[in-house]
């Protein structure tokens, strides 16, 4: 697990590496301060005593993200390289069948770095902030805390039917991210059924929403907006800032977080690096 000064000189390093480049970087602190110790995903370069150049891996199932950067007075070292060569070696170890590097859209620097390293853009995601408008109050979709082990099944089920992971992945990704404490995994339910999930992050006054998922059967009928505004208001109610992601190629989940209030705000592009 990370040290508490690990974690003070990761966000201090981000805020530098933000301010001086006008972006956001997506390091999933969340995930950070809950490692699990099973395998090496933080990786560090310190000068001087100082924390120099990061890089964070986050595994779902056999699909790696990274996440890196390097403070503005330490570039064009080799230092980002070495990093992500220690990264991609031990998800090699892991036997990853996908490793994607992150990179706000925004950043020149880390487009002049990624031409020189065999990968391909595979998706843009979005980050979505809500602005307050009215929401339709509706009881026909009830949301519960996730709870029972029957609660588990469907959520794995979900992550295979929806988000592309088989069952041994999702079952592990599961299985890794029980403890994260920031954490808030509910249950959709309708007509008396599990219908779809999703997970609540809550940090620093804002609440970010994630693995939002309902059953492909059960898709078209409104249950999807009906439970996104219902946790909207709880939330809101709750005194947070609202946040979720979307890929760009989801144009349907695109049009449902704008019909209750989403706008986007910041992008991140993903790229597959060729193994």
């Amino acid at each position: 697990m990370l040290t508490k000064e690990e974690l003070v000189d990761i966000k201090t390093l981000q805020e530098i590496c933000e301010t001086e480049g006008g972006l956001q970087l997506k390091l999933n602190f969340d995930m950070l301060e809950s490692r699990s110790g099973n395998r090496k995903e933080d990786f560090f370069h310190f000068e001087g005593g100082r924390l120099a150049g990061f890089l964070g891996s986050y595994y779902f199932g056999n699909k790696v993200e990274i996440c890196g950067m390097v403070h503005p007075d330490y570039r064009r070292r080799g230092i980002f390289s070495k990093l992500l060569e220690q990264v991609l070696d031990e998800a090699k170890r892991h036997n990853v069948r996908t490793i994607l590097l992150n990179a706000p859209t925004e950043s020149q620097s880390a487009k002049d770095f990624l031409k020189n390293i065999p990968c391909t853009l595979s998706m843009v995601e979005y980050q979505m902030k809500w602005e307050k408008t009215q929401l339709p109050e509706d009881h026909s979709v009830a949301i519960r805390p996730s709870l029972t082990e029957e609660d588990v099944e469907a959520e794995i089920k979900l992550d295979v039917q929806c988000f592309g992971l088989n069952e041994e992945e999702a079952r592990q990704y599961k299985e890794e991210n029980k403890d994260l404490s920031t954490d808030i995994r509910l249950i959709i339910e309708a007509e008396g059924r599990a219908a779809g999930k999703m997970r609540l992050s809550e940090m620093n006054g804002e609440s970010w929403i994630y693995g939002f998922a309902v059953f492909p059967e059960l898709q078209g009928k409104g249950i999807g907006r009906k439970a996104l505004s219902k946790v909207v208001k709880m939330q809101d109610e709750k005194g947070f800032s609202i946040f979720l992601e979307v890929e760009a190629k989801n144009a349907n989940a695109l049009r449902l977080y704008e019909s209750c209030g989403f706008r986007s705000f910041h992008s991140q592009d993903y790229y597959k690096v060729d193994l």
